[in-house]
């Protein structure tokens, strides 16, 4: 008896004994698998599956095709030009039965990997998929605690807006309060000695005098 299968997109003609290569399955050598989707058994027609068939087959090895060359030459621009090999992963089986019916309570695990798979199959694999998910949605939860946090301490401080300031962004602003600087009333009260050491010690390259950041403070510290 025959069995027409699905699997990785392509269709198979298949017997108990035959020995051939399908797109990779989530397989180890030496399992027992089985294909329920399945076109036809004998000569019973699906619509479009036969209701109840299966294909058991054996796992023999993970192994990989014949290389294939992949060549591409582009006119008119430069004559780029472009090899490369590559190898298809495949799944070597051999096929053991055939079932007409009660594929689904043989308790064979089903064949998932590239080709299709039963409702069956999905369904089992979905609580595997799921714990993913919620450890991705854990990390976000506390990403999203981590920026509320953030924003709550500095508004806990009493500091001024410095991006006032002429040429201050984000960037400059963050710098300063890492030197202690957080209002108008400190950089006001800056000596030349305290311009030349917050200039050599934040890398501002003469930048407080050149954007008057003194004289604005004064009149932003009114």
């Amino acid at each position: 008896m025959f069995a027409v299968m699905k699997t990785g997109g392509k269709q198979y003609k298949v017997q108990a004994g035959d020995v051939l290569r399908v797109e990779k399955l989530a397989a180890e050598a030496g399992d027992k698998i089985q294909f329920n989707d399945v076109l036809m058994v004998g000569s019973t027609l699906g619509t479009p599956l036969v209701a109840g068939a299966g294909v058991q087959a054996e796992v023999i090895d993970q192994i990989k095709g014949e290389k294939l060359i992949h060549f591409v030459k582009r006119r008119r621009k430069h004559g780029s030009q472009r090899k490369k090999g590559h190898r298809q992963q495949l799944t070597l089986l051999r096929i053991t039965d055939i079932l007409e019916k009660g594929a689904d309570k043989s308790g064979v695990k089903a064949a998932i990997g590239a080709g299709s798979v039963t409702a069956e199959a999905a369904s089992a694999a979905k609580p595997a998929k799921k714990a993913a998910p919620k450890k991705a949605e854990a990390k976000t939860e506390a990403k999203a605690e981590e920026k509320k946090a953030a924003p709550k301490k500095a508004a806990k401080s009493d500091g001024d807006d410095l991006k006032e300031l002429s040429g201050v962004g984000p960037a400059l602003e963050k710098k300063l309060h890492e030197a202690g600087v957080t209002t108008f009333a400190q950089i006001a009260a800056w000596t030349d000695a305290d311009i030349a050491e917050m200039d050599e010690k934040l890398s501002f390259k003469g930048r407080i005098e050149r954007e008057g950041w003194v004289e604005q403070a004064k009149k932003l510290a009114k």
